[in-house]
Parts: structure tokens; sequence; C-alpha cells
């Protein structure tokens, strides 16, 4: 596609028959959409088509006049695929972009085209049409990455690492485990992009606000372009983003999801965690240290989950002042909506290669799983099953940890007789309790980190990736 041109001189907008002198270049450039809206050209001809043979069913163009127009967007469709489509600012957008040049192949009859419709109706079709193929191709790249995702945890159900709040060791968990948390936010992420549909009613035949002086079928044009419903009030249908907004949202909400993950692996990654290893790759060195191998990666994930969320807010604060219908204002959605996109897609595939690449240290895991103490709410349990008051049976065990942190001992190291001297319902069951396999195997509540529970959470995986056609 070429780059749209400098401003034209001499030469009457489409609409200028109601002015007498130029428009100034340099508002021009202010208002023009051009450089890029040009990425809705398909979307505009796909409209333009299905609008243009409405027309002709209900008698207000002829079978001639509908064929010259379709065999001329036909050959504008060509231009736009092969990229010598010339697009100019003094076109101001790819609306009226497509007109000239329909009007330039097939002469005067290309101005019919227009005929019923308004530009404020066309650019939000354009939108509904470019966000479900938007949509699309997030759900398919997300799928990828759940696929990713289930992958490593299916080859993980070995891996024991501690689990975390207030990062800080918490209690052990297998690594399935962990990696399914993430399945599962992403799953819900794949259905809100699948429930934005319900928000989408086609907008075409609203014209400027009012409707139009036409008996346009609207039905039949909703029906060749994939929408389920019209929208019954032209005001809203031209006024309303509120598909862009919830684009927006849900896109920010799985960035937030993506940059949880993607700050874990940064941790994993550290010599002081050590737990993981990202695909060398996916990591860069340091311009003055040569032993440097940062996750810049997933930092680069991390930080963009911040534009999703600006982006968001951005569009809101364009939307919540203006009245109704049709202000230039909303000429902005647009700038937000593409850029989510590319780097939505872009981040997709990224923590996609990521994952796949991600290789645990399982001997780091166990020990650093070992290591924390993670095991005290079992020794606070086991107190509880000898008739002790569960806080009563917090205290004890805290007592324990404090004991032997300070000397940097293991819960296992413990003796009977330091055992006894801080609660006299221990006995030699205290060893079987706190160790690490028990303690992992006995979290058998449903979601729980227990194997058997963590196999019934892969079923489950799997069931999800085949309903995605992913398996």
């Amino acid at each position: 596609m070429s780059e749209p041109g400098t401003p034209g001189e001499g030469r009457n907008k489409l609409w200028g028959g109601r002015f007498e002198s130029e428009q100034a270049p340099l508002f021009e450039r202010l208002s023009a959409s051009i450089p890029f809206d040009n990425v809705l050209a398909p979307y505009d001809i796909r409209g333009s088509r299905a609008h243009v043979r409405m027309l002709a069913d209900i008698g207000v163009l002829t079978v001639d006049e509908r064929d010259q127009i379709l065999e001329g967007l036909a050959r504008i469709a060509a231009e736009v695929e092969e990229g010598s489509f010339s697009w100019t600012l003094h076109d101001e957008d790819i609306h009226m972009a497509i007109e000239r040049r329909l009007t330039e192949l097939i002469g005067p009859v290309g101005g019919k085209m227009h005929t019923g419709r308004s530009r404020n109706d066309q650019v939000i079709l354009d939108l509904h049409l470019y966000l479900r193929d938007a949509i699309r191709g997030h759900q398919a790249r997300l799928a990828s990455l759940m696929s990713a995702l289930y992958a490593r945890a299916e080859a993980g159900q070995d891996v024991v690492m501690p689990g975390y709040t207030h990062m800080q060791r918490a209690q052990p968990v297998l690594a399935t485990h962990h990696l399914l948390a993430y399945f599962f936010a992403l799953e819900r992420d794949w259905q809100r992009l699948e429930g934005w549909a319900e928000c989408s009613w086609m907008p075409l035949g609203a014209g400027a606000l009012a409707g139009v002086n036409y008996p346009l079928d609207r039905e039949q044009v909703a029906a060749e372009l994939g929408f389920e419903r019209v929208a019954p009030n032209a005001m809203d249908a031209v006024a309303a983003r509120d598909v862009a907004f919830a684009y927006l949202a849900i896109v920010a909400n799985c960035g937030i999801t993506l940059s949880r993950l993607a700050g874990e692996l940064v941790l994993w990654s550290t010599q002081e965690f050590g737990l993981a290893t990202l695909p060398e790759s996916w990591t860069s060195g340091s311009s003055i240290m040569p032993q440097k191998r940062n996750p810049d990666a997933a930092e680069l994930i991390r930080a963009k989950s911040a534009g999703f969320l600006a982006r968001l807010q951005g569009l809101g604060a364009v939307l919540k002042g203006l009245p109704l219908a049709y202000n230039g204002d909303l000429q902005e959605d647009k700038v937000y909506v593409f850029a989510s996109r590319q780097e939505f897609d872009l981040c997709l595939e990224a923590m996609t290669a990521m994952v796949e690449g991600l290789v645990f240290d399982r001997e780091r895991g166990r020990i650093a799983a070992e290591g924390g103490y993670a095991q005290a709410t079992d020794v606070a349990d086991y107190l509880v099953g000898r008739g002790l008051p569960f806080r009563e049976a917090h205290r004890v065990a805290g007592r324990l940890v404090a004991l032997l942190i300070a000397e940097g001992r293991a819960l296992s190291s413990a003796s009977s007789e330091e055992l006894q001297g801080l609660c006299p319902l221990f006995d030699d069951e205290y060893y079987r309790v706190v160790n690490l396999d028990r303690v992992l195997n006995a979290k058998i509540s449903p979601g729980g980190t227990a194997p058997e529970r963590v196999k019934e959470q892969l079923v489950l995986a799997a069931a999800v990736l085949d309903r995605l056609g992913t398996r």
C-alpha cells in the first residue's frame, strides 16, 4: 500500500459544494485520517458491496449501475491488495478516497454508491468488521499460548516449586499447578473475546444520525456481512463506540494476565530464584557486562500491558463527554484500537515462544520448596488433628519455624526433644507430616495441587483445547 501523499491544491472536496475557499493545509493535516485508517479499506469495500447490492434490490440503483459499481470496487480492492492504490491527504479518509477512485474508473455513476448512507455509519461499520477479524486473530493466538502452557504443564508434573504469597514462600505446589493457573485465566480472556460479538450490531443505514430517505433493507445488508442484529436506533448506531471500548477493555485485561506471567518468568529466571530458564533466543546480553543474559522479551511484554491500559483510558476520556450523535473526536478511536491490536498479537506470539522454551530446574525448585518452611501449615493441621484449636496450633507451628530459622535448619531437622518442648502433642508422625511429597499429596480439595487433582485440571484443560480446536 502506498504512503499517503501531500494535500492537493485547487481541487474541490467531494463535500465541497457549500464552500467557497480551499481548506487550510494545516487543518487538512489535522483532520485527515488517511495516514492510519487506510487499513480499513478492505472492510469499507466489503460494506460498500453489500450496500450497493441492497440499493439495486430495492430499486434505487439499476442492475447496470450496480454491476458497474461492483466492477469498479473489485478493481479498487485489487489495487489496495497489491499496494498500488494512491492515498492522498486531500481525500481525508478511506471512504472519500475509494469514492474518488471509483468515479475515476467508472465515471459519475460512482457517486451513486453513497446513496442512502453517511460516512458516519460507514466508518463504524468498518470498525465493527475490523474488530471482528482482530478478535479472531487474537483468539487463535491465545489458543496457541494456552496450548504451549498445557504442554509445559503436562511435562512438569514431577516438578515441585514454592508457591508464593506476598512474594514470600508460602506452600509447595507442582509447576503444573502454577502453569495451569495461567491457562485458565487465559481461557476466561478467550471467552471475553468470544462474548464481544454481543455488542456488535450492524450500523449501516443509520445515515448521519436520523436515518435516510430510502426504504433500505438493512437486514439484507446485515445478513451478507455476518451480523446477527441491526442497530435499532440511528443516533446510537453512529455515536456508540462501546464495541471499541469493550475490545480495549478485554485486551487490557488479558494484557494484565500476560504481564503477571511475564513478571514471573523474569523472577524465576534470576540467579536468586533460579527456578527456570528462558530460551536463549528470547533473552539479550549487556553492552558492558559479558555475563548477563537479560529477560528483555518478558520485561517488554510486562511494560506493554501499560499501553493497553492507557489506550483504554484514553478512549474512555474521549467518549465520556460527547453529546449525541457523531463528533469529530470519534475519529481518534481507531488510533487506540489499531495500536492495541498490533501490540497484543505481538505479545501473544512472543509469550507463546517463551513458554515453549521454558525449562524448570527440578532440583532447585525442590530445594526452594523445602527451604521455605512451606510445610508449616501442614504442621498446624497435624496438631489440630490431635485436638489443639487451630489458632493455638498456628502459634505452635510459628514458634517452631522461628526456632529453626534462627539456625538455618529445615523442619525435618527438629528433634523430638525440641518438638516436645513446644507441645506435648508432637510425636514421630510429625516427620511424615513434613515430608514434601506428602504435603503435596495432601492438598486434595478440588482445584488443589495434589497430583491427582492436578491431573483432573489437565483433563479439563485438554477439553478446553479440544473445544478450541488446538489439539
